[in-house]
């Protein structure tokens, strides 16, 4: 099987090895928003109180900064917004949430999705049976998930442009992002939430430590090819 430059599809699958099953990834959402909003988010204040439909660790974070984070079904989120229940919600991105009419009960979306930056779907095969295939077929096996992740990607990334553009034209909707001290203390917090988890396991640690390497040598690539781009393009 293909390995990964960086090391993480080889930590996800020693994860999964006690379990008799072997991971791809499957698909990819890209960067989602941070959610929709009933009222405006215009320091860490409003934050404080604020019921929001976040699960995981992106619901711990916001409940260090004084959030109340609540585990919705998708299903669920557009009456608890409508009637109040909760304040707000992250769900997708423009092209999922329009489907649902999260617009029509929170017209607030802020971004960008620091919760979510890339969200990845797994497809799960059984070791022994993927292992009792010919090569040939496992080789399909392998590269039709590669092919799902990137066409996933490359369909969300044109819909959330199309469904963006009709947001937009929705009478009150507002598309804002973050105000700087919010992200400051979102990040603050992640980090936080971050270690902890990392404290507490070696597996998890030992995770963490190589996204933590992964992530700086992305960060400077990055900084010299995409950022820079789009910085000239302004």
């Amino acid at each position: 099987m293909a390995g990964s430059i960086g090391g993480g599809l080889e930590l996800w699958r020693e994860l999964y090895a006690p379990h008799g099953v072997i991971p791809f990834p499957g698909g990819n959402t890209g960067v989602q928003m941070a959610g929709w909003f009933r009222k405006e988010i215009k320091s860490v204040a409003d934050l404080n109180g604020l019921s929001m439909r976040i699960p995981g660790l992106g619901g711990e974070v916001l409940a260090r900064v004084g959030g109340t984070p609540q585990n919705i079904p998708g299903g669920e989120i557009f009456s608890a917004l409508q009637s109040g229940a909760i304040d707000a919600a992250e769900w997708v991105g423009p092209y999922n949430d329009l489907a649902f009419g999260l617009h029509k009960v929170a017209p607030y979306c802020y971004y960008p999705g620091w919760q979510e930056p890339g969200s990845t779907l797994e497809c799960i095969v059984n070791k022994e049976a993927y292992e009792g295939l010919p090569e040939d077929l496992q080789s399909i096996v392998a590269n039709c998930c590669q092919a799902i992740n990137l066409q996933m990607l490359s369909e969300f990334t044109a819909r959330n442009q199309q469904a963006l553009e009709k947001l937009k034209l929705e009478p009150g909707v507002q598309f804002l992002p973050l105000p700087v001290d919010v992200l400051a203390a979102l990040k603050t917090a992640s980090l936080a939430v971050l270690s902890e988890v990392a404290a507490s396991d070696a597996m998890a640690k030992k995770v963490y430590d190589s996204l933590q390497k992964f992530q700086a040598s992305s960060k400077a690539w990055h900084e010299v090819s995409e950022e820079a781009f789009y910085s000239a393009r302004r």
